[in-house]
């Protein structure tokens, strides 16, 4: 379960520039656990600014939104209140209940309810206004763990709560989990993210609670989409790029893309042959998705 942070609150209150001032500081080092549990006081500080997240909705409005669209990389759930700086990103996250507009006219998919997830990144959360979202929690050690679709994973149910207003958590990267439910009426959480080096390469897994498996990677980069792009246009400078890349790219998820995209256009002992030499790849994505294909080959 997320690791509940209490706060004491002093009645002091911080504003936006104030709380930047700090994470800017020396004194505030994200890339730990601990560090990152250090600006809980600050994030509290500015959660009882009732006036800063108004003030900055405005704001934006009156330049029509230059900033977020500029620099969110976010649905429009998220609302950026600083471009990221490479260290950390501030942000506010909009929760809205089943009887709003935005759930009735889009549904629910944009803000992940019912999709047990879990983060790539460590996270400081605050409830800003309202009774906040719910979730239902399981964690997993990731050490046991390899990532590919269908994995069976180790999930231990660590029970629910609801990120009500001044409820201060932390979320740890690739062990906690969380299907988050909608609140009663409309809610607002405040973040501190943690931005480490790699975070694109950093995947995110969306699991099958009832079965105890991964059901998808959440998280694609964009030299992943490049690359199947540039395959797929037949190029024979990706061929050889990729074949490259699933040999020896620093990342593995990027090694099974190409070892993939290579291997999709094979048929017959060609992929059979393909998919034995996968099998004795060094990388473990790499390895788990030819033993499926091969034990597809097999069954079929």
């Amino acid at each position: 379960m997320p690791r509940v942070i209490e706060t004491q609150d002093d009645g002091a209150t911080l504003d936006l520039d104030g709380l930047v001032d700090w994470c800017e500081s020396p004194a505030f080092d994200p890339s730990c656990e601990d560090g990152l549990a250090a600006a809980a006081p600050m994030l509290a500080a500015l959660a009882r600014n009732r006036h800063f997240l108004a003030d900055a909705a405005i704001a934006e409005l009156k330049t029509r939104c230059a900033t977020q669209r500029r620099h969110n990389p976010y649905s429009t759930q998220v609302m950026l209140l600083r471009p990221p700086t490479g260290k950390y990103v501030l942000r506010a996250a909009f929760w809205p209940a089943m009887s709003d507009h935005v759930v009735r006219a889009s549904g629910t998919a944009p803000f992940l309810y019912h999709v047990p997830h879990d983060h790539g990144f460590d996270f400081l959360t605050v409830g800003y206004l309202g009774p906040g979202y719910g979730s239902d929690y399981h964690d997993y050690d990731r050490a046991e763990v390899v990532g590919f679709e269908g994995e069976a994973v180790r999930l231990r149910s660590v029970g629910r709560s609801w990120l009500r207003e001044g409820r201060m958590q932390l979320y740890r990267a690739h062990r906690d989990i969380h299907t988050q439910l909608p609140p009663e009426r409309m809610s607002i959480s405040l973040n501190i993210l943690a931005s480490p080096p790699g975070q694109g390469w950093r995947r995110q897994y969306r699991f099958d609670t009832a079965r105890g498996v991964i059901a998808q990677s959440m998280t694609v980069a964009s030299a992943q989409l490049l690359l199947e792009l540039a395959i797929g246009c037949g190029d024979e400078n990706a061929m050889d790029l990729a074949a490259a890349f699933a040999r020896r790219h620093p990342h593995d998820a990027m090694r099974l893309t190409a070892w993939s995209a290579l291997g999709d256009a094979l048929q017959g002992d060609a992929r059979r042959e393909y998919l034995e030499a996968g099998a004795a790849s060094d990388s473990p994505l790499v390895r788990a998705q030819a033993y499926a294909c091969l034990g597809t080959l097999r069954n079929g």
